[in-house]
């Protein structure tokens, strides 16, 4: 059974990320960020990332919104530090692993028989690992598409060398976070919930998506020296 504490703590965390990922989206209708992708990746990402991703926003997501890009340009503010435009990367990636992974997820509850065709009940006895495979595929295609209109206007590509260029900087960053995300909800799935707590960990549940924000910024963790190494071979574009 689920402790009472613990639905209202699910409750509260992702009420903060809906919050603040509207408020983040809010401020950037009114000052745009110069890369327009952005716009997208910091909403995203405060949903898992909350407070987290608010103070990383505040800090410097607003130091590439478009009002401050002349200021940035002439010396007027500092060149972000190389561990935070990592982290920028690391959440660039992870933003369209979120989006994928939500999609996926509620696409096979709402449809159970894709992850028949996944697996479910001839390879994998448990549902969880069906949806995984569609959750790397959703994630993968968002995140190769988030790439692609990073790097290709950056580098003045053409389409076909555009998506080359996006699937190599995303393919690595993006498993590695999915290694992390799988590896936790592993956790929260059959040890915490069905091994302490002697119930499942159902989708259409609070406590799912709470264990999916911890399961994000693991993810993050995991993807974050994997896009150390991108950013510093200049296989990723800094930001």
């Amino acid at each position: 059974m689920v402790p009472s504490w613990l639905h209202l703590v699910a409750g509260l965390s992702l009420a903060t990320g809906f919050l603040i990922a509207g408020w983040i989206a809010w401020d950037e209708w009114h000052d745009p960020q110069h890369m327009w992708i952005m716009n997208v990746v910091w909403p995203i990402t405060a949903l898992f990332g909350t407070v987290i991703a608010l103070a990383g926003y505040l800090r410097y997501g607003r130091l590439a919104s478009r009002s401050h890009m002349m200021a940035m340009k002439k010396g007027g503010e500092g060149e972000t530090p190389f561990p935070v435009m990592v982290a920028k990367g690391a959440s660039h990636c992870g933003s369209g692993c979120t989006l994928g992974d939500l999609l996926a997820e509620w696409l096979a509850y709402f449809v159970p028989v894709v992850a028949v065709w996944f697996g479910w009940h001839t390879v994998f006895a448990e549902k969880m690992f069906a949806v995984w495979i569609l959750d790397f595929i959703f994630a993968f295609v968002i995140g190769v598409a988030f790439q692609y209109f990073t790097i290709k206007p950056m580098r003045q590509l053409s389409v076909g060398q555009g998506l080359v260029q996006a699937v190599k900087a995303d393919t690595l960053s993006l498993t590695a976070w999915q290694v992390g995300m799988y590896g936790f909800m592993a956790i929260a799935q059959f040890i915490l919930f069905r091994r302490l707590l002697g119930t499942p960990l159902e989708v259409a549940s609070m406590e799912f998506w709470f264990m999916m924000q911890l399961a994000m910024i693991a993810g993050f963790i995991t993807s974050y020296p994997v896009n150390w190494w991108l950013l510093h071979r200049g296989i990723k574009e800094k930001m």
